[in-house]
């Protein structure tokens, strides 16, 4: 399935692959690697609240300051939860940046292989194979409870809603 007129990059329109997730729905199955390339399914990530920080590339400066606001926060946050940069971002480049930049509350995900996360979440961009930006926070029963597709890839995402919901959810 393909999605045009969601998103754009400064402007221009770009075309998501994948069916739009929406707050109230199950969240889906992915398969991705972790910095080690281990195998991660959705799965693995049952039973905690989830935030999910979608990213084009960890080398970028929004996606650097996406990443890095989300460490911070996750000092803040209480409970069973976990925080998770998913990119298109070889493991190795994600290893070499978590180390960088001292990222060690939250983990990062690849999507290299097989674009399953991307697919699965309707963030896969057609046009680049990279994903766009968003957030997504699920409960610990595995329901959607936050959905942010952020409408211009180069800015970004509401960091003060986001993080709102997830303490909501975490009460």
């Amino acid at each position: 399935m393909e999605r045009t007129g969601v998103i754009t990059a400064k402007g221009n329109p770009l075309t998501l692959i994948g069916a739009e997730i929406k707050a109230g729905t199950k969240a889906p199955d992915f398969f991705v690697v972790d910095n080690e390339q281990k195998p991660v399914s959705f799965k693995e990530l049952a039973g905690k609240v989830k935030l999910f920080s979608v990213v084009p590339s960890l080398d970028t400066p929004v996606c650097d300051l996406q990443t890095q606001r989300f460490e911070a926060e996750a000092a803040n946050v209480t409970g069973d939860v976990g925080i998770y940069t998913f990119s298109m971002d070889l493991p190795f480049a994600q290893k070499r940046y978590c180390g960088a930049h001292a990222i060690n509350k939250i983990k990062t995900l690849s999507d290299h292989r097989e674009a399953s996360f991307g697919i699965a979440y309707g963030v896969l961009i057609k046009e680049n194979r990279l994903l766009s930006r968003a957030i997504f926070i699920i409960d610990a029963g595995n329901t959607v409870r936050y959905v942010e597709y952020v409408k211009d890839i180069s800015t970004h995402p509401d960091y003060t809603k986001a993080i709102e919901v997830l303490k909501e959810i975490v009460k």
